[in-house]
């Protein structure tokens, strides 16, 4: 994908971090933004912007977990503009981390949930029409280098990821096989300064668990929040590196 002047960008996520910064650069290429988050405030705060900056842009509350809300979205985008070229399921959380069998059930629905499952309905809400469109297009799936590598106390987050690339991967020969162009490309960033570590202001109170958090887990969130703060890549620098990526039709997007 090669022209984004004109085009239809889908982005979930969009209300902070990365998905604000590939709102922010989505605009200044011309594209039409069709935004999503669960986050209303944070979500109505990008959609502005991104008007201000002269992007026709739209704002959708959704919770990528729930298959309706995803497919929601594809129908509202490919409604309001009559297609997709450009689609990001960006939409992540950190999880609670600490040892693997402290974490409860309810931690596992909430971290797949997002993460995994968000990236999934994504997939099945958005490909079908990117293959029946015949223009050129392009999906990024957001991972993590923890999608590569496994760092401990981290244990939930981790398998969340791999298991994205594991999906990106297959869905890269999937399309080959079927004969469909199709550009695919998975973002593993490393620690990067964005509210990833804070993603628990938006966990569903029916996800959430009456317990206080063990030692292992307070340690995670202590050694993330550092991590993160202590990044040297900007979020807006993995943004220019993905747009790049996009351009290149390239598949690893690693920061």
């Amino acid at each position: 994908m090669q022209a984004f002047e004109g085009k239809v960008a889908v982005i979930t996520g969009a209300g902070s971090g990365f998905g604000r910064e590939f709102a922010r650069t989505a605009a200044g290429l011309g594209m039409k933004l069709v935004l999503a988050d669960i986050q209303a405030d944070a979500l109505d705060a990008t959609v502005a912007e991104a008007r201000l900056a002269g992007a026709d842009a739209i704002g959708l509350l959704c919770d990528v977990s729930r298959a309706h809300d995803v497919q929601s979205l594809a129908g509202a985008a490919r409604q309001r503009h009559g297609g997709i070229h450009l689609v990001f399921n960006n939409a992540g959380v950190a999880g609670t981390g600490g040892y693997l069998w402290e974490n409860s059930e309810k931690d596992w629905q909430w971290v797949l949930g997002v993460n995994l499952w968000g990236v999934i309905h994504g997939i099945r809400a958005f490909v079908p029409i990117l293959i029946e469109q015949g223009e050129p297009c392009h999906i990024v799936n957001t991972a993590s280098v923890a999608g590569l590598v496994t760092p401990p106390l981290l244990g939930a987050y981790s398998v969340s990821k791999h298991a994205v690339v594991a999906a990106s991967e297959a869905l890269v020969h999937d399309l080959r096989v079927a004969k469909v162009s199709v550009g695919v490309s998975v973002l593993c960033p490393a620690f990067v300064p964005t509210g990833i570590f804070q993603s628990h202001r938006n966990r569903p109170a029916e996800l959430t668990d009456a317990h206080e958090p063990t030692a292992s887990q307070i340690a995670a969130q202590q050694a993330g929040e550092k991590a993160v703060a202590s990044g040297k890549v900007s979020a807006a620098q993995i943004a220019a590196l993905t747009f790049e990526a996009i351009r290149e039709n390239r598949f690893y997007v690693i920061s």
